[in-house]
């Protein structure tokens, strides 16, 4: 009896050794592999298991060599390249080019037959190699691995895109947004600000237009909107757009300027004020006449002079209304001048006072600048009717 305990408290204790152990290595290989992919890491498990394809790769070369070419090498070679640090990679071309030396050896001279290390196999396996080191020299440089990348483009473009959502209003009032990039890429210099202030009772939304459009214009327009966003609310309205054009003269850009419209909106009473940066004027339509009136306050654009002054427009929103702003990209292009914008967009929109503009703003940039080769965006307050309510 005591032997036998004995063997299972030997037997048990070396199963819980081992089972530690193997814990130990499965978590160090897990923290391993995510530090990798986060660019963090060694990468000597992607260095690791491309110097084993070589060989698999050289071996069923020689067995046979029509099925898989010699110059099979370059595919470890490409993925190195994608992968690997530039020292990690010169490893891999030392055992890429032993491979084709003891290929060629194995398989003799190519001028006995077909599939066979050629001259031209060998220029193409050291011009892979070539370009995946100005590659990963790159990157190296830059310090983003190309596994971090595209994880870090699609954070920018979600701070932006969660930095331009709107507050949600109290009843009665309606808000959307539609926001179109140049040539349908993921970033624009179009960007929307927004915050209730007041305790609530205020709406300030900021429309800015950075100048450049699409990918140029995409990480400005991520600097700026973050700047704006701490500015906004912090500041009386009538400091915002002064603050705003100071930020943007002390970044000294080559193209330092951007366009902006600033609303102030009192939801319990519908007054607002505009202020205005070198902006398209907002449209307000009255639904006591059904008309478009424009309102252009008065401002030159941001990061042009510094002590600029900005002159507010005065307006009411009453039930029904709604007030549109917009990019100027929406209404002006190279065939078409800006009034011209402004009468076609005013008359697409014309087609939705009857049910109502929820929708409306992506259908609108549809309609109007569907193709146009700049950023657009629009955005709509509406203050509902009672037939709406």
């Amino acid at each position: 009896m005591a032997q036998g305990r004995e063997r299972r408290a030997a037997a048990d204790t070396l199963t819980a050794r081992l089972k530690k152990r193997i814990h130990r290595v499965r978590t160090g290989l897990r923290k391993s592999a995510v530090d990798y992919f986060r660019g963090d890491g060694s990468d000597w498990i992607a260095l690791a298991g491309l110097m084993l394809t070589v060989p698999v790769i050289a071996a069923c070369t020689m067995v046979n060599s029509v099925w898989v070419s010699p110059a099979a090498l370059v595919l470890p070679i490409v993925a190195g390249g994608l992968l690997l640090r530039p020292a990690s990679l010169l490893a891999l071309y030392a055992a890429a080019a032993t491979a084709l030396i003891v290929e060629s050896v194995r398989l003799g001279p190519y001028t006995e037959g077909p599939s066979r290390v050629t001259p031209g196999v060998v220029l193409v396996v050291a011009a892979c190699g070539f370009f995946g080191l100005l590659i990963a020299q790159f990157r190296s440089r830059v310090g983003v691995p190309w596994r971090r990348g595209g994880t870090m483009l699609f954070d920018l473009r979600e701070r932006i895109r969660v930095q331009s959502k709107l507050p949600q209003l109290p009843v009665g009032w309606h808000r959307e947004m539609a926001l179109r990039p140049a040539g349908g890429q993921s970033f624009s210099g179009d960007f929307v600000v927004a915050a209730r202030t007041n305790g609530g009772r205020t709406l300030e939304v900021v429309l800015t237009d950075v100048s450049g459009k699409g990918m140029d214009a995409g990480s400005r327009a991520l600097l700026l909107s973050g700047a704006f966003g701490g500015l906004l609310g912090s500041l009386p309205p009538h400091a915002f757009l002064p603050a705003a054009n100071g930020y943007l003269l002390r970044q000294d850009w080559d193209e330092g300027f951007a366009t902006s419209i600033h609303l102030v909106l009192d939801l319990d009473s519908g007054d607002y004020e505009l202020f205005s940066a070198g902006h398209p004027p907002g449209l307000q339509l009255s639904a006591g006449s059904g008309r478009w009136e424009e309102k252009a306050a008065e401002g030159p654009l941001l990061g042009v002079y510094d002590g600029a002054q900005f002159d507010p427009v005065k307006g009411s929103l009453r039930p029904g209304d709604v007030l549109m702003l917009f990019t100027d990209g929406l209404v002006e292009t190279s065939d078409r001048d800006i009034v011209e914008g402004i009468d076609r967009l005013t008359g697409e929109a014309d087609r939705y006072v009857a049910g109502g503009f929820r929708g409306a703003a992506w259908h609108l940039i549809e309609a109007v600048a569907k193709d146009v080769n700049d950023d657009r965006a629009l955005l709509l307050i509406c203050r509902e009717g009672p037939t709406a309510r």
